[in-house]
C-alpha cells in the first residue's frame, strides 16, 4: 500500500503524518505531486541511465527534497500573484508561472500603477485644460490643441508612426470614459503571464490572449529619477548585468523611469533586437514634455501563448539610443551580452 507524507494547513511540521492514498482528499496536490516526481527524475535521466534498482519502494531524498521545494515555491508563487492582481488597478489579470526551476517571487520588488518621483522631484497630474468636444474623432479635441495628430482610429488601434506624441483627453475634458482618445489611461486590457524562460533570461512576460497589431498592451512605470542618479545606478546596474533605466528623452533629458525596484508587469518584459512591442511617449493629465508617460504597443498581431518583448534601446523619439554603440573611453561600462535570439541580434543590451 502507497503512503504519502502528509502536511497539514495551519499545524507544524511536527504533526506531519504518513496517510494512506484513501484518506487523501487533494486530487490536485497529488497530481501536483505526480508531476514534480516525473519532472525531476526526467532530468535525472538526462545525465544518466536510470536502472531498475532506483525504482524502489522509498523516495530518495534528492527527490523528496525537490517535491517539498517546489510546493513551497507554488506556494510562494500563488501568493505573490495574488499580491499583484490586488495592487493592479488595470482590467487585465496577472498570473505568474515557473516550471522551470526553483525561483520564488522577486525580494526587492514593489508593484505600483503609476509613476513614483524620487525625493525632490514633483509630478503634477492634474491639467489646467481640456476638450469640450462632442465627438473626439472630429472636434478639434486635445491632439489638434499640441498641434499633433488624434493617435487612434476607430478600432482603438494606433496610427501614428513612432516618434509622433500621443495626447489623450484628461480630467478636465468633458468627454466621457468611453472617449476613443483614452486608451493608455485606461490600463492593460490583456491578461498577462508572468513566465521563467528556459533560456537563461530571467523572467519573461507572455499574453495568454490574442493582440491585434496597433493596440495598446501595458505602460512603462517605475521611480522616476535625475539622469545624474539613472547614471549613478546605471553603472550598479551594468555591474549586475541588469538593464531597468528608460530616459525620458522626448524633448530633454532631464529625467529617467528606474523599474527596479518599483514598477509593473513591464519589469519582467525582456529585450529583443527584433521586438513585438514599440514605444511612445504619452502625455494625459500631465503636459510637462519634460515627464512624458511610457506607452508599449504592439508592432504585428500577438498570439496567445507568446512572449512579449520590446528593444531596451528604444527611445519615445522611435530611434535608437545611441549608448548602444557608443564605445568611446568616457563610458567604460560594462557591456550586457544580448540572449534574444533574433536574427537581427545586435549582441548587446546597453
Amino acid at each position: 500500500m502507497e503512503y504519502y507524507l502528509v502536511k497539514w494547513k495551519g499545524w507544524p511540521d511536527s504533526t506531519n503524518t504518513w496517510e494512506p492514498l484513501q484518506n487523501l482528499k487533494c486530487p490536485l496536490l497529488l497530481q501536483q505531486f505526480s508531476n514534480d516526481k516525473h519532472n525531476y527524475l526526467s532530468q535525472v535521466k538526462k545525465g544518466k541511465a536510470i536502472t531498475p534498482k532506483d525504482n524502489n519502494k522509498t523516495l530518495k531524498p534528492a527527490v523528496a527534497e525537490y517535491i517539498v521545494k517546489k510546493a513551497k515555491q507554488r506556494i510562494a508563487l500563488q501568493r505573490w500573484q495574488d499580491e499583484l492582481n490586488r495592487r493592479k488597478n488595470h482590467k487585465g489579470m496577472i498570473f505568474v508561472e515557473n516550471t522551470v526551476d526553483l525561483e520564488g517571487p522577486p525580494s526587492d520588488f514593489y508593484y505600483i500603477n503609476e509613476y513614483k518621483p524620487a525625493p525632490g522631484i514633483s509630478l503634477v497630474n492634474e491639467a489646467t485644460c481640456g476638450c469640450s468636444c462632442t465627438d473626439c474623432f472630429f472636434d478639434k479635441c486635445c491632439p489638434a490643441e499640441a498641434g499633433v495628430l488624434l493617435a487612434y482610429n476607430k478600432k482603438q488601434q494606433i496610427k501614428i508612426p513612432p516618434g509622433t506624441p500621443i495626447y489623450e483627453c484628461n480630467s478636465k475634458c468633458q468627454c466621457g470614459p468611453d472617449c476613443p482618445n483614452r486608451i493608455v489611461q485606461k490600463g492593460t486590457q490583456y491578461s498577462l503571464c508572468i513566465f521563467r524562460t528556459s533560456n537563461g533570461r530571467g523572467w519573461g512576460v507572455k499574453t495568454l490572449v490574442k493582440i491585434k497589431r496597433m493596440s495598446f498592451v501595458m505602460e512603462y512605470v517605475g521611480e522616476v529619477i535625475t539622469s545624474e542618479e539613472a547614471e549613478r545606478r546605471g553603472q550598479l546596474y551594468d555591474n549586475k548585468g541588469i538593464t531597468y533605466l528608460f530616459d525620458l528623452d522626448y524633448e530633454s533629458d532631464e529625467f529617467t523611469v528606474d523599474a527596479a525596484r518599483y514598477g509593473n508587469v513591464s519589469h519582467f518584459v525582456n529585450h529583443s533586437c527584433d521586438p513585438n512591442l514599440q514605444v511612445f511617449n504619452v502625455f494625459i493629465d500631465n503636459l510637462d514634455t519634460r515627464l512624458p508617460r511610457i506607452a508599449l504597443f504592439s508592432t504585428r498581431t500577438i498570439n496567445a501563448g507568446e512572449e512579449l518583448t520590446f528593444d531596451y534601446q528604444m527611445k519615445g523619439s522611435g530611434d535608437i539610443s545611441s549608448d548602444s554603440i557608443d564605445h568611446s573611453p568616457a563610458r567604460k561600462r560594462v557591456r550586457t551580452v544580448c540572449k534574444c535570439g533574433a536574427v537581427t541580434c545586435r549582441g548587446y543590451l546597453n
